[in-house]
């Protein structure tokens, strides 16, 4: 028995000198110190006690030892739940007590926030900083070198990423060492990734786009990362000329084509531009065209799936569509309630199948039956189509969610807070597009007979609860919510009539 993932993603580089990660300020790692890391953060993991199946939750800045976490937690057959660095104590005190994780790593700026959620849930809780400091670091930093990869299975747990539903709890999507190897192996053979790609990575790597599909990738191409702890415009700019290819959201391209320094010439040795996480506009596939003449590929994935259909390297990417099923990935539209396969060109329900589908829902197993079908298809909740050429079109989703920016934002969570906000009677949260982040949020509000509403209190109250890319960008106050004959708010409504209010001049 070994362990597959670590195996294939790390165990080829043992013994290499040749550079994997290089930072801001242009200093490197080599795939041998970054591994040798790894081997004394799994040290220091197993001396806290720890065993096979654990789950390590991680509220940390991005850096490489943040990667490093990751990396050890799949050498020592932990589970990884990463967290939003965004998130709120009262956030993430669900996620520790929901997952049962054991350990807490988080930067010393929040131990004290977090020194009570550990106590409460009788987890481990050490630090780790940006910069390689803390507790856990000083733990790490005596231990071996080298660490015995634990044996794990492919259907063994590897992650856990919790994801908004419908009920307004989060879920614990279960990924298995299979799913994010298989889904890295496709990817790299149809992306075409080899060891002389660098990759401009400004991504988190607390979501799927920037751990399970942009690290997973370089690691298993044997290529470099520029690795940045998020998206600066000067800093794009300045080593795009060192890289080969970016991954994405909408919001990194529209702001690039909002500088002028970004042209076709800064661009010229780059063969890939990758956007998901969020819709990108048909517009902003025209103008990077056309500033560039490259045409970016849009692809789709989700939290309990990772990828699943991408445009074609070679061939058209169509804007306005995600492309074609991945290899040995199964989509299907179907009719909701029956399940019926429809035909093409048909909006109906997207269903997907395949080794990079999840394990299920963590503790939740009415939710998953209601989500993953005896037969191994997943209902996605969005809605789409395929047109005459085989292209899928996502055209909206059954459930209220918003893509923001590439983060998940459930309506109802921020509706309970507007609703409790003085002289609310009621409130409609919506998501409408957005020519920086896809969608962004939008509250609709109806105040209580007699009262005026004072909306920039309101935002502030609310800011104090919700992690920052949840707060609503606009507050909208109407006499009534439109409401169909059964009494349900219609936010197809809602959304149609402020779909152009951040459109551009």
């Amino acid at each position: 028995m070994t362990n597959p993932l670590y195996d294939t993603l790390f165990g080829k580089h043992l013994g290499e000198t040749t550079p994997f990660l290089q930072l801001a300020d242009g200093s490197e790692v080599s795939h041998d110190a970054f591994l040798q890391l790894v081997a004394q953060y799994a040290n220091g993991l197993k001396k806290m006690g720890v065993v096979p199946g654990v789950r390590v939750a991680v509220q940390i800045e991005k850096s490489p030892q943040g990667l490093a976490v990751y990396a050890a937690c799949v050498q020592a057959g932990l589970v990884f739940l990463p967290l939003n660095i965004a998130y709120t104590a009262s956030e993430v005190s669900y996620f520790i007590e929901n997952s049962g994780a054991r350990v807490i790593l988080c930067d010393a700026a929040r131990a004290t926030t977090l020194t009570s959620i550990a106590k409460t849930t009788n987890a481990k809780l050490e630090t780790l900083n940006a910069d390689g400091s803390g507790s856990f670091a000083a733990l790490a930093e005596t231990m071996p070198t080298t660490f015995q990869t634990v044996d794990r299975d492919q259907d063994d747990l590897a992650a856990f990423l919790y994801t908004s539903g419908t009920t307004g709890r989060s879920k614990g999507a279960m990924l298995t060492q299979r799913n994010l190897l298989s889904n890295a192996e496709v990817l790299v053979k149809e992306w075409r990734f080899g060891s002389d790609d660098v990759l401009l990575h400004a991504l988190p790597i607390f979501h799927t786009h920037g751990l399970f599909v942009a690290t997973n990738i370089m690691l298993l191409a044997g290529g470099k990362m520029i690795f940045l702890p998020g998206f600066q415009i000067d800093d794009m700019i300045g080593l795009m000329p060192q890289a080969t290819a970016l991954m994405g959201v909408p919001t990194f391209y529209t702001r690039l084509l909002n500088d002028a320094r970004f042209t076709q010439d800064l661009t010229r040795h780059m063969r890939l531009f990758v956007s998901g996480s969020a819709p990108l506009l048909a517009e902003t596939h025209t103008q990077f065209e056309r500033r560039t003449g490259h045409r970016i590929l849009e692809r789709y994935g989700m939290t309990e799936t990772n990828m699943n259909t991408s445009n074609p390297y070679d061939g058209e990417r169509r804007a306005g569509t995600v492309g074609f099923p991945l290899p040995g990935v199964e989509v299907r539209i179907t009719d909701r309630d029956s399940g019926a396969v429809l035909p093409q060109g048909e909006i109906g329900e997207i269903e997907v199948r395949g080794p990079n589908v999840f394990k299920g829902y963590w503790q939740m197993p009415e939710k998953t039956a209601e989500e993953l079908r005896q037969n191994g298809f997943f209902i996605t909740g969005d809605l789409g189509h395929t047109d005459e050429d085989g292209y899928i079109h996502i055209v909206g989703r059954n459930k209220d969610m918003i893509i923001s920016g590439g983060f998940n934002i459930y309506p109802k969570e921020i509706e309970l807070l507007l609703d409790d906000a003085p002289g609310v009677l009621e409130s409609a949260v919506i998501g409408v597009p957005h020519p920086d982040f896809g969608e962004t949020v939008v509250g609709i509000l109806v105040a209580e007979r007699g009262a005026e509403l004072d909306v920039e209190s309101i935002k502030a109250d609310i800011s104090q609860t919700l992690s920052r890319f949840k707060h609503p960008k606009q507050l909208i106050i109407l006499p009534e919510l439109p409401r169909n004959t059964m009494g349900k708010v219609q936010k197809n409504v809602l959304r149609d009539a402020y779909k152009d209010l951040f459109k551009p001049v």
